[in-house]
């Protein structure tokens, strides 16, 4: 299924902090394939849209993005509708693979909501949590448990996880679109490990009342904490804005094989702030020398490894054992 959404940014967003007046919103839903978010950003950049900031989030095969661009040469809102039409046609066409033709669909929307809470309804609504996982070597996968307290009328949800910035605002959000109230709630954290309980019900004031439901539950939470979990190594752009520095970039990756399982795009005055978490194709560990053929082609002082997955330094950590030297390319 294909979901592309525009919108004006023209009422209050609380996520003001990010400077999003005057930019006019684009929303994508899809299936995931190596070098989409390259073909993504070609086609902006084809059409003068000049990207100022985004998101995007991978998981279970299928992608969610939200972009915010401002037109190129008059530096405002696009708001012309036949410019709109064809921006919803031509991301549309680059969205539908084999697969998705007959689901394919666009709609405008004037509404207007906190970015990382969008992309959660946004992959909600898609159903990802109802597919099979694509990469199968995760590590650390959050448990979650749903019981009835049926002397107190609530649904008591555990979740347990590896612990990580906005993990709490990930699981709640989520509870919160499903259209659960939170009454009481115990968070408490253990070295990296985090252990969230929450009594819950439904809005008109009932607990979970089927197998079906409470199973459905559990999948959604689940995938609130996959979605934002980090994949691959971590690698960040600083460099001066341009036109189709984007497209540039991730062509990069696409043409070395690399996939890019999130993204996050901003622009401070000239400067381009950008963060990508990439694997190999199938979505294992990139080859140390995959990476180092991309820096070199991009610039090595403007693209750097920040961060490396544990399973990755486990692997470099096996490498020196048998080999003597390992890991040096990116350490």
């Amino acid at each position: 299924m294909v979901f592309l959404q525009l919108q004006s940014l023209e009422t209050t967003d609380p996520d003001r902090s990010h400077g999003f007046d005057g930019l006019t919103a684009l929303e994508l839903t899809g299936t995931d394939r190596v070098g989409l978010l390259s073909e993504v950003f070609a086609v902006l950049a084809d059409l003068q849209c000049n990207v100022v900031d985004a998101k995007v989030w991978t998981h279970n095969g299928r992608i969610a993005s939200l972009i915010y661009v401002k037109d190129c040469n008059s530096g405002s809102p696009i708001e012309d509708s036949q410019q709109i039409d064809r921006i919803e046609a031509r991301l549309r066409n680059v969205l539908k693979g084999d697969n998705d033709i007959r689901s394919a669909k666009t709609s405008v929307s004037m509404a207007v909501t906190h970015t990382e809470r969008r992309l959660h309804q946004m992959m909600f609504a898609d159903r990802d949590y109802d597919r099979k996982p694509i990469l199968q070597h995760k590590v650390d996968l959050p448990v979650v448990t749903v019981q009835n307290w049926v002397e107190r009328g609530y649904s008591v949800v555990n979740v347990q996880c590896k612990d990580r910035t906005k993990l709490l605002f990930d699981v709640v959000c989520t509870l919160t679109d499903m259209q659960y109230v939170v009454f009481h709630a115990t968070i408490n954290t253990t070295g990296d490990k985090a252990y969230q309980e929450f009594y819950i019900r439904h809005s008109d004031g009932t607990p979970i009342s089927s197998e079906p439901e409470r199973q459905r539950v559990i999948q959604c939470l689940q995938a609130a904490v996959e979605r934002r979990a980090y994949e691959g190594v971590r690698l960040e752009l600083c460099t001066v804005d341009r036109q189709a520095l984007l497209a540039d970039v991730t062509r990069t990756f696409r043409e070395n094989g690399l996939n890019v399982t999130r993204a996050e795009i901003s622009t401070t005055r000239d400067m381009a702030l950008n963060v990508f978490y990439v694997t190999d194709a199938i979505g294992n560990l990139a080859d140390p020398k995959t990476i180092e053929a991309v820096r070199q082609k991009i610039g090595l002082g403007k693209l750097k490894v920040k961060e490396l997955p544990l399973v990755y330094q486990e692997k470099v950590e096996r490498e020196e054992q048998t080999v003597g030297v390992g890991g040096t390319v990116l350490l």
